[in-house]
């Protein structure tokens, strides 16, 4: 038996902003973009990766009270939304720098052995960068 990851959602609270981040300045593909019942969600993917991530809105397909409590800690910078690989870490980390997204951590060596820098997305999300 094979398990493998398929998908993986991250919350943000404008689809809009969150394709500059996850599309434009770090070079996701979009691959589906879907509105229902006031609502939008964006499924992103890294070119000839088969693992989608769903940009979705914390209030979509929740009660009020599990959307509100959702958007409070990723607004807040609660919540950690992914780590991603790349084979030039000072490029894509001065990529990142130039389209105005909050760097949080420049290119460090960790004490566990990677080498990684980390941003802010536009909704607050914590996103980790190691190099490859």
């Amino acid at each position: 038996m094979t398990v493998t990851v398929s998908t993986v959602f991250i919350l943000v609270n404008d689809p809009d902003e969150a394709l500059t981040f996850y599309r434009d300045a770090l070079g996701l593909e979009v691959q589906n973009d879907v509105s229902a019942d006031g609502f939008r969600w964006v499924t992103v993917a890294a070119p000839g990766q088969d693992v989608a991530i769903v940009l979705s809105q914390p209030h979509g397909g929740r009660s009020e009270q599990e959307g509100d409590a959702l958007l409070s800690l990723v607004t807040k910078g609660s919540l950690q939304a992914a780590i991603f690989k790349t084979d030039d870490l000072d490029a894509t980390f001065e990529k990142l720098r130039a389209s105005g997204a909050e760097v949080l951590q420049e290119p460090t060596e960790q004490f566990w052995g990677a080498r990684d820098c980390a941003f802010r997305d536009p909704a607050g999300n914590l996103v980790r960068i190691a190099q490859a």
